[in-house]
């Protein structure tokens, strides 16, 4: 798996748990608020770590964390995700899976296989606004899948927007939560400009959250 960094230990990324956090290099989407630009080229060679020095670590910290987020980027164009899921669970280790819910039948397979404990997906803006906040074109209808599998899913779910002010409009504060099932939890949250992939944000977006 292509991993482009590793956060060693976290409270606050895994509900409830102590986890580390793996990010996983490349990304489809190109979006204007994205902090974590150094990840969305797949290709960068450069900034990859070894996998089975990121096992290694983790294999230290058996009994010590209880858990592995994988973050990105996106982690679901990893062609091995499904087989890197399975050894760390294996490890022992319960695994959180964060996603921009483009690729659904990935979701889907990991839920099935039970390779995934937690997913949280990124719900961009109201499907009106979602290319623009996504910064490329997006089928809609495969964020309507991955949002009808995880409202069927056994595990637990959060659904969470990143908001910008004078990217997102007003009334995406109510159609955002309208368009997912209403037994699951949907937070905002903070924008941070700090890196910010358009530097026009960087220069001053005022965001309420």
């Amino acid at each position: 798996m292509k991993i482009g960094g590793l956060q060693k230990f976290t409270l606050s990324d895994y509900p409830g748990r102590t986890a580390a956090v793996i990010f996983t290099q490349g990304c489809n989407f190109r979006c204007p608020f994205c902090h974590n630009v150094s990840l969305l080229d797949r290709e960068n060679e450069k900034a990859l770590m070894a996998e089975n020095e990121i096992l290694s670590f983790l294999g230290g910290r058996v009994g010590k964390l209880d858990g592995v987020v994988i973050n990105g980027g996106e982690p679901t164009l990893q062609t091995d995700l499904s087989e890197f899921c399975r050894v760390v669970k294996q490890m022992g280790f319960a695994v959180k899976l964060d996603s921009n819910g483009s690729r659904p039948l990935v979701l889907e397979k990991l839920l099935s296989d039970k390779l995934v404990d937690f997913i949280a997906m990124d719900i961009k803006a109201g499907f009106n606004n979602y290319s623009l906040l996504s910064g490329v074109a997006v089928d809609g209808e495969s964020i309507r899948k991955s949002i009808d599998i995880l409202g069927r899913a056994a595990i637990p779910v959060l659904f969470r927007t990143t908001w910008v002010a004078g990217l997102h409009g007003e009334e995406e504060r109510k159609s955002i939560p309208a368009m997912l099932p209403p037994h699951l939890p949907h937070i905002f949250q903070e924008f941070k400009s700090e890196h910010a992939l358009s530097p026009d944000l960087c220069d001053g977006a005022v965001v309420t959250a």
